[in-house]
């Protein structure tokens, strides 16, 4: 054999797989078809926060008289806020070089595919074919943005987010189709600097996965900033042989049709599946995911799948920790088998949302008695005093036993706070030693402890 390991994808999940397999002593090579990082570190997590950032800074301008600060406000480059974010993305794959050539990590550059049990053939980009073996197989093939079949992008007028953060001019006005992570982000990077968004949400929440209080109070802070929202809507159809887009939107009370330059699909990702090997090889998926156990082993002796191709969250932190426990696994540790229910999820508007476990809504349903605290942001003294009073801390309680349940937050930096409550949780830490931990004041994380108080009838600053 070649290697002991060989990751196809070289994403957060494959990455990360391949130095931990180096690092115990495995010989390791990753096959990748474009760009080192995958999509996070290229096209999606880290430019996508760069944008965010230029938005922050362009917005502070616009407010630092709130600050005592005398400004004649700002002007948006729109060409050098995108340069800046994709400088940011490439200084961050040659980062992941670095760390391949330190834990002497083989990179193969071209189309990696399971040509059989042990044995990865790889076309590169001159269109040569080359079989590589290995004991062990990690496929880390990610995802791409999802597309409806009334909604087919175009890459120029429909896009996805890959376009959205290359485009060749600030639109001035823009439909978003989904108000996940993805849309959510990208309508409020566009509305900050200037461009008209309408987010467009079949269900009657957005950003739906979160508890609904949250959704609720960021639909206010949005709504506020600008931006158009319509819930329970249904994008029917999109023209685009005008000059821009005649959006048609099915809506409770009928349809309306809206016009813009671009309209941004963001409804989801679809898997990476196809064209690698699966079915040849007799490799079962199901709905568009790899079948795996609970350390990542397909029912194909040597051949493992973790990352968005899998079971779980979608998301570069839980595709790193899969590549890791599955690499252990393979080297003959014990790892714990991941936590689901413990994964944080964030989205990097502003103001922010954060959470981890379960909502209000699904603690019930799952019959727990529940101890529910909530501090708000407008009572905390760092949040008034950095300009930033929106959203809250709210977390939840199993009223038994003490058990942390879950914890949803929106506001400044809240996606820095989170992992305070993951911690707690895999430590099985209770409600009262969260109130008894003493927090540093003043900070944005004194509202865990005094939400948790709450919780228990003992906050002081409510």
């Amino acid at each position: 054999m070649d290697y002991d390991l060989i990751v196809i994808g070289s994403g957060p999940g494959g990455y990360v797989a391949a130095i931990r397999a180096s690092q115990l002593g495995l010989k390791t090579a990753i096959v990748e078809k474009e760009s080192l990082g995958g999509i996070c570190l290229n096209w999606g997590c880290i430019p996508t926060k760069a944008l965010l950032k230029s938005a922050q800074v362009f917005e502070y301008l616009n407010h630092a008289a709130d600050y005592g600060i005398n400004t004649n406000g700002g002007e948006v480059n729109f060409e050098a806020v995108i340069k800046r974010s994709r400088g940011v993305a490439d200084g961050m794959s040659k980062g992941v070089q670095f760390l391949m050539k330190k834990n002497k990590i083989d990179v193969i550059i071209g189309y990696g595919v399971l040509k059989s049990k042990g044995t990865v053939s790889v076309k590169s980009n001159d269109g040569t074919t080359k079989d590589f073996t290995a004991k062990n197989i990690i496929l880390a093939t990610g995802g791409r943005s999802r597309e409806l079949p009334n909604l087919k992008q175009d890459g120029k007028k429909v896009i996805g987010y890959r376009q959205a953060m290359i485009l060749p001019q600030q639109p001035k006005s823009m439909v978003v189709v989904g108000s996940g992570a993805i849309g959510i982000e990208f309508a409020y990077f566009y509305n900050a600097i200037g461009t008209k968004v309408t987010v467009v949400e079949y269900l009657d929440n957005i950003v739906p996965l979160e508890d609904e209080e949250v959704s609720k109070g960021l639909l206010r802070s949005l709504k506020k900033q600008g931006i158009n929202i319509m819930t329970g809507s249904t994008v029917e159809s999109v023209d685009t042989s005008g000059e821009g887009c005649r959006v048609n939107v099915k809506t409770a009370s009928g349809n309306q049709v809206l016009e813009a330059d671009v309209v941004l699909s963001a409804i989801g990702i679809s898997t990476n599946i196809e064209g690698i090997g699966l079915e040849e090889n007799g490799v079962k998926t199901d709905k568009g995911k790899v079948l795996v156990d609970d350390f990542y082993k397909t029912n194909v002796d040597g051949v493992y799948a973790i990352g968005d191709i899998v079971k779980g969250q979608a998301l570069a932190h839980v595709a790193s920790a899969e590549g890791i426990i599955c690499v252990e696994k393979i080297a003959g540790h014990s790892p714990e088998p991941l936590d689901y229910n413990n994964i944080p999820g964030c989205t990097y508007c502003s103001p922010e949302v954060a959470s981890v476990g379960y909502t209000e809504k699904a603690a019930k349903e799952a019959g727990y008695e529940i101890k529910v605290g909530k501090f708000p942001f407008s009572a905390s003294g760092k949040a008034s005093a950095a300009g930033a009073k929106d959203g809250f801390v709210k977390v939840i309680f199993d009223a038994k036993y003490g058990e942390f349940l879950g914890a949803h937050m929106l506001g400044y930096n809240v996606t820095e706070m989170i992992a305070e409550v993951v911690t707690a949780r895999k430590l099985e830490t209770t409600g009262h030693e969260i109130i008894k931990s003493v927090h540093p004041h003043p900070t944005m994380s004194e509202a865990v402890m005094e939400a948790a108080a709450d919780a228990y009838g003992e906050v002081i600053h409510l």
